[in-house]
């Protein structure tokens, strides 16, 4: 070791990486927002990919970020990261204090301010903050996304509706003329 630099401690979270994302749908870049969406269900098979990728965005988070914040030495923590389920069906990451009472970012500021947190584990700790960020506005993005293009399609069909209505009216009353 040279003079002047400590030794980094150990890391205890390892932040989803590239490699995490690249198995997921490559509706991640988003190439289907700008298409014309003809036919019939393209935009109802749009909206599901979206559903479909929100759901791994979620898994990632369940099954990758959650299973590391939860082992030791977080578990000791007087804050814990804890999955929250809206009820329009997504999933989030929270902060909560361990009797429930309370839920929050401001919980994780006090955790990091904390002189009784352990110096080693602050690096951990923010970098599980970021990743928390990153993955519920993902989760937040594709969840929206799924539900603007549905909303969409339903406009579309009261639309052919409306146009199939006054089409097929005016195809009776031209042939009633005929």
């Amino acid at each position: 070791m040279t003079a002047g630099h400590l030794a980094q401690p150990p890391r205890h979270f390892a932040p989803l990486e590239q490699p995490d994302f690249q198995r997921l749908a490559h509706a991640a870049y988003l190439k289907g927002l700008l298409k014309p969406f003809k036919g019939k269900g393209s935009l109802e098979d749009w909206a599901n990919q979206c559903i479909g990728l929100r759901d791994e965005m979620i898994a990632l988070a369940l099954q990758h970020v959650l299973p590391q914040a939860r082992r030791s030495p977080f578990n000791r923590l007087d804050v814990q990261l804890a999955p929250q389920t809206t009820g329009a069906g997504t999933t989030f990451l929270r902060w909560r204090n361990l009797d429930r009472s309370s839920m929050g970012v401001s919980l994780w500021e006090q955790l990091i301010a904390s002189p009784s947190t352990h110096d080693a584990l602050i690096d951990d700790l923010y970098a599980i903050e970021l990743q928390r960020i990153a993955l519920n506005m993902q989760i937040s993005l594709t969840h929206s996304i799924a539900r603007q293009a549905l909303d969409c399609a339903g406009k579309m069909r009261q639309a052919e509706a409306a146009y199939q209505r006054r089409t097929q009216g005016h195809a009776t009353t031209t042939e009633s003329h005929s």
